[in-house]
């Protein structure tokens, strides 16, 4: 804190100007004449910002704020000769505004810690062999860049070899993954074998990281709703507040024959009491340092408004695949002619689905030479690929197929079935395997403990979500379903009054992630997944989600109690000041101590962590 105030401008005004009211206090004591003259220097500088607000954005916004009110008071106290109360009002104030500036500034610090993730220079491997170091942010598209064992990877591109990966820093995953020739590797994971060649194939401010940081910055500019309101009401408060000021005044001296310069000094004690300092404060540093501490968890909020909404949730859908499961497929089993299998491998080349990765990793080792590259291959949405007469694809869109019920028999065993058709005839299938994640129980049972509807969607047959759904503890599962189907679900609860939370990975969840009340995206995930939600769990681990979720409630409870809080010593200042009973100097102290208390009562949710229980998982939030 000290260090902030010292690099800060504003915070070095403050100091000086507590220093000057502190020797002006002193020397008032021994009824020195210099003391009103350093009261001013002081007043100089502990309102010289809020003034400079207070004009600027008074003219900006053609409407006046808080900071006219504070500056109002301290200009008429000065006016009744009482510059030591001036002064002590604006010390308070700025000692207000320099801690909440202190508060953002600790609530953004999740983008410079997500930042540093991210290695700042690059080793690039030019044409004639020489290797040159060159800024992360001059890369470009096409560029080698030589990654050296056990240092982080500068940015997204594919690999030239095998190599072992620790994406933790991404996917929360601890153990590394093997990366195949040519698949993609992404910036701030770390290199944990032998040194490999990348090429570069996104620009630096878009890759999986930047985005992140996007999202961290954008969350952190989107205001919550109750955020936005109090923005509507100050103007107007504001206003109210200046048109009362003058008619309690002259209702003092006019009415109770109370002495001018007694009316006008209670006057400005109203003015300083009535100010709104405190509810101004109420929501915001609060909002940012929850953002910040999901941020920090793993969870990115786009915004106050889908921080504040996800503690009122009702029903909350959820994919399968990616979601619950980790979405690592794995060919167990399959049967197809040689030159079909060359055509499907060609086909699920042109796909970035999960199953369409484990089948082309299943046979990389097969020539595809012969296989007729011209025609067009297209993507039928949340079913499959269409290649001429040939279709691949969930087995619901081969019903009307010729032998279809020969291959019923392989759904019994619990696995991902992909189908293959030609020509109005089902030809043959792929059985693929995929484990659930460890924390998908434990994440279930803990929104369904706090009142929450978890309900499976998913594409897959109905055996495996009746295996996946018994598995993670969910009684209501619907199997087969197409991107449609999930926004007829989320549409029909959001008819009932329902708050609607949609979790997904996949292209073909986008749709109902956008429809949701929140949507929720898992960090591996598709990039449309993640721009059509309000929230993304980068670390692909639910127990954070519902960690946040208690985040939610914590803050909405911090918001309620700062709003009442604010209000309620507004009102106790008011009514004691209407009996003549509260000097301008204990005015300023519980008013603007008010405003400080609520703003630290806000900081307290940056510091809140994760509380384990007997596993070792996070159900709750300490702190």
């Amino acid at each position: 804190m000290i260090q902030y105030l010292m690099e800060n401008r504003r915070g070095q005004f403050l100091f000086i100007g507590v220093i000057l009211a502190a020797i002006g206090f002193v020397l008032a004591t021994m009824s020195n004449t210099y003391s009103t003259w350093l009261f001013y220097a002081a007043i100089f500088f502990l309102g010289f910002f809020a003034a400079k607000d207070a004009i600027i954005e008074t003219i900006k916004d053609k409407s006046p704020n808080v900071d006219l009110l504070m500056i109002l008071a301290a200009a008429g106290a000065v006016l009744i000769n009482y510059e030591s109360e001036g002064a002590a009002l604006l010390l308070i104030f700025a000692a207000a505004e320099v801690l909440e500036d202190y508060a953002n500034s600790k609530s953004t610090s999740a983008i410079s810690e997500l930042m540093a993730q991210v290695p700042e220079t690059a080793q690039v491997l030019k044409e004639n062999g020489e290797v040159v170091t060159v800024p992360t942010k001059e890369l470009e598209i096409g560029d080698i860049v030589v990654v050296a064992k056990g240092e982080q990877i500068p940015i997204d591109g594919m690999i030239d070899r095998k190599a072992i990966v620790n994406e933790a820093a991404l996917t929360g995953e601890a153990i590394p993954v093997e990366k195949d020739i040519n698949e993609e590797v992404f910036a701030g994971t770390l290199n944990e074998n032998n040194a490999f060649h990348l090429e570069v194939n996104k620009a630096n401010d878009e890759t999986v990281f930047s985005n992140i940081i996007r999202m961290v910055e954008e969350a952190q500019s989107k205001p919550s709703r109750i955020s936005k309101f109090i923005d509507r009401i100050e103007s107007k408060y504001v206003i109210s507040v200046l048109i009362i000021v003058p008619i309690f005044i002259i209702i003092l001296y006019g009415v109770m024959s109370i002495p001018f310069e007694e009316s006008f000094y209670r006057g400005m004690v109203f003015l300083t009491v009535a100010s709104p300092c405190a509810l101004v404060a109420s929501a915001t540093p609060a909002t940012l340092s929850a953002i910040s501490n999901g941020a920090k968890n793993g969870i990115l909020f786009k915004g106050g408004a889908a921080m504040e909404a996800l503690s009122t949730m009702d029903t909350l859908y959820t994919d399968k695949t990616g979601t619950l499961t980790h979405g690592e497929f794995k060919v167990d089993d399959y049967h197809l002619p040689e030159n079909i299998l060359k055509e499907v491998i060609f086909m699920e080349q042109q796909s970035s689905h999960p199953i369409a990765k484990a089948i082309v990793n299943a046979f990389k080792e097969i020539d595809l030479s012969s296989v007729e590259q011209d025609e067009p291959v297209t993507e039928v949405a949340g079913s499959g690929m269409k290649k001429g007469g040939l279709y691949i694809g969930k087995p619901q869109a081969f019903k009307e197929y010729k032998k279809y019920d020969m291959y019923q028999r392989y759904f019994q065993k619990g696995n991902t079935i992909i189908l293959v058709g030609k020509e109005n005839e089902v030809i043959g299938y792929f059985s693929l395997s995929d484990q659930i994640r460890k924390q998908s129980a434990e994440a279930v049972e803990c929104f369904q403990k706090e009142g929450i509807a978890v309900t499976l969607l998913t594409g897959d047959n109905e055996e495996v979500t009746e295996r996946v759904a018994k598995t993670v503890g969910i009684e209501e599962y619907k199997a087969s379903m197409l991107p449609e189907h999930k926004i007829s679900y989320v549409l029909k609860s959001q008819g009932k009054e329902e708050i609607v939370g949609m979790i997904g990975d996949g292209i073909n969840d986008a749709p109902a992630l956008a429809n949701a009340d929140i949507g929720i995206a898992m960090g591996s995930g598709s990039s449309v997944a993640m721009e059509s939600s309000d929230i993304v769990v980068v670390k692909n681990d639910l127990l954070k989600l519902f960690y946040s979720y208690k985040l939610s409630k914590k803050l909405n409870t911090i918001i309620s109690q700062n709003v009442f809080f604010s209000i309620s010593v507004i009102l106790i200042l008011i009514i004691l000041n209407l009996f003549g009973v509260l000097g301008l100097p204990l005015a300023v102290l519980f008013h603007e101590g008010s405003t400080i208390l609520v703003i630290l009562n806000g900081l307290r949710l940056i510091g809140s962590k994760p509380k384990p229980n007997s596993s070792g998982m996070s159900r709750s939030i300490k702190g």
